[in-house]
């Protein structure tokens, strides 16, 4: 069975976004792409009732899609489009899926007044339980935002695109999530720039006065493992530029600076089997919320 991209759409610019990402990925991998309408079910006297303007709740929930679709369709000619309505709890529709899905596109709409984008509880729900990579795109997601600018200073999609960034913790390496974002630099023929944050054991922190060269030696090793980690898939992808940075620095926050100059930034979650909590951890979190692009989240074992 072939997978397809699926893009969650609701209306919303997010959403929009979303699906406008989702169809340039779907073209880059040569799949279909799905645009994925949920509406929860209302009683039918709601449903048929007119809104503003005359619309039904009914006529507006086919609308939606079918629009979406047909400009879609417009910008990307030849790209197989599929649209599909489903009644029921969003979290739990588009959790189910993702499960045949090659990935799933959803919309995060901008805190209003903060630093920061707002992931919502469908998307938290959805990130925290599937287990097929996860694409979080902002509302107002420009194909030239993720090119480097032209000789005017100005974001075009006829330039070089910018740098794919994986966050990266080399005592859990996962290798689905590192071929993901390879995959990823090299569709769009530009650089990987690892990144890993680390931090000083306890006892020298609260411990022991500074030492260059304990920070120093720490700092060898951890690039080592680093490099270490990365060299197979050097090998494996040698036409992709990989830049490492390990840094003592909190990984959330070199991701979320990193992704000011990306096209994209990958991240982890690893898998939990309790029913209770989010399990998204507190990198992959912060940076859902404040990266300035869009971020995929691969879940791991």
């Amino acid at each position: 069975m072939v997978r397809t991209v699926v893009a969650g759409l609701d209306g919303s610019a997010e959403s929009r976004a979303a699906a406008e990402w989702a169809a340039r990925e779907a073209g880059s991998r040569g799949l279909p792409l799905k645009l994925l309408h949920v509406w929860e079910p209302a009683p039918e006297p709601m449903t048929r009732a007119p809104l503003l303007g005359g619309e039904t709740l009914q006529f507006r929930s086919e609308k939606i899609p079918r629009d979406a679709a047909d400009g879609i369709r417009l910008r990307h000619p030849g790209l197989e489009v599929e649209v599909q309505h489903a009644p029921g709890r969003p979290a739990d529709i588009l959790v189910e899926a993702a499960k045949d899905a090659e990935l799933l596109v959803l919309g995060s709409g901008r805190l209003s007044g903060i630093s920061g984008f707002l992931l919502g509880s469908v998307g938290l729900a959805v990130v925290a339980r599937v287990e097929r990579p996860v694409v979080l795109v902002r509302a107002g997601e420009q194909a030239g935002d993720e090119h480097e600018p032209d000789l005017t200073g100005v974001p075009s999609a006829g330039t070089p695109f910018r740098p794919v960034v994986l966050g990266l913790d080399p005592g859990e390496p996962d290798d689905s999530m590192i071929e993901f974002a390879f995959e990823e630099a090299s569709r769009r023929g530009t650089a990987l720039r690892a990144v890993s944050g680390w931090n000083l054991p306890p006892y020298y922190v609260y411990g022991l006065s500074f030492d260059p060269q304990l920070h120093e030696e720490i700092a060898r090793q951890k690039a080592a493992e680093l490099a270490e980690i990365l060299r197979p898939w050097r090998q494996k992808y040698p036409t992709v530029e990989v830049v490492e940075v390990c840094r003592s620095e909190s990984p959330g926050r070199q991701l979320v600076d990193a992704s000011r100059d990306a096209s994209l930034v990958v991240v982890g979650r690893r898998v939990r089997r309790r029913s209770y909590g989010a399990h998204i951890g507190p990198v992959t979190h912060a940076v859902l919320h404040h990266s300035t692009v869009p971020v995929a989240v691969l879940p791991h074992h």
